[in-house]
């Protein structure tokens, strides 16, 4: 177990760093200046601005200055907000996006469980039929268009919901969470569906039913634990997917979170942020992905990580 964690550590060391370096790269390639979009501005004013954040300087020493402040832990001063640093941005702003993409994640992994379940059980039923149809909706229906609806039915036109989101409130999360949601309920909807159909046609199923097991014994001790592996698989990358992956949720509902600060970073090139928030990013979906390695092994004793 020690051996493979250090191996998966090394290697998820080594994909954030070449993350961490195509980013900076193509940041910088890309034309333009963050500082020429703030009206008319003077060369003098204009070189001042750019020893101050080291961009008169080659590229590779912009580089190696940059990466040795990241080891420190210091991810840079925001160009465009001005004497904020991008560490008190991620702190101000990411419980936001963690509130909601945890929220969105758990009614993702939990209805998209029961309803795989229930439309397995209930193949070729009308039940089978009704929910297939919804999440095949779910998953070509962009997030954006499911938000837009779901505002105007629930929010202009009925009233029930508010929104503006500032997540201080439970209602506060009712319809970004479902927009968020929607897309994962439905995938893995059809994952557990297809899963569970497979199990259930399994020799040790009918064994335990044979052996006058309940239902519910059956399904829930014997068969979900199994079907479920391949949401599990699914999970991580989703959750980490979702927490980061808000961008265009947080704007039309005007959420303060790290999504829609990052999509302003990119369009104004203020590369501090678009690299401390990419790193950031970048380290919680790896993360993800080596903790979903790990449940492996407790959800199904037969895996050997090890290896």
């Amino acid at each position: 177990m020690v051996k493979y964690i250090l191996k998966r550590l090394l290697v998820s060391l080594l994909t954030l760093w070449i993350m961490f370096t195509l980013t900076f790269f193509l940041m910088h390639l890309t034309p333009g200046n963050p500082f020429l979009g703030d009206g008319k501005i003077t060369p003098e004013i204009l070189a001042n601005l750019e020893a101050k954040y080291g961009l008169d300087k080659p590229l590779m020493v912009q580089y190696k200055m940059y990466a040795m402040n990241v080891l420190k832990g210091d991810l840079g001063e925001s160009i465009k907000l001005s004497g904020q640093t991008v560490n008190e941005i991620i702190a101000r702003k990411f419980p936001y996006s963690l509130k909601l993409g945890l929220f969105s994640s758990a009614i993702a992994i939990i209805m998209g469980t029961v309803l795989g379940t229930i439309s397995a059980l209930k193949k070729n039923t009308a039940v089978d039929k009704i929910i297939m149809i919804i999440v095949t909706i779910g998953i070509a229906v962009p997030s954006f268009v499911v938000a837009t609806v779901s505002m105007v039915l629930f929010g202009v036109k009925l009233h029930l919901l508010p929104t503006v989101s500032l997540l201080d409130n439970f209602s506060s999360y009712i319809l970004p969470g479902f927009a968020l949601s929607f897309f994962p309920l439905s995938f893995i909807t059809r994952l557990m569906r297809s899963s569970m159909l497979d199990v259930i046609n399994q020799d040790y199923i009918r064994t335990a039913r044979a052996k006058g097991l309940s239902e519910t014994v059956v399904i829930f001790k014997h068969g979900l634990r199994n079907g479920i592996l391949p949401v599990v698989t699914y999970a991580g990358p989703m959750i980490a997917g979702i927490v980061t992956g808000s961008f265009v949720i947080e704007s039309i509902f005007s959420i303060p979170g790290l999504g829609s600060s990052f999509v302003t970073s990119i369009t104004a090139k203020d590369y501090p942020t678009v690299m401390g928030v990419t790193i950031f990013y970048g380290a919680l979906l790896i993360f993800m992905n080596f903790l979903v390695d790990i449940i492996y092994r407790f959800v199904d004793p037969r895996i050997n990580i090890t290896k």
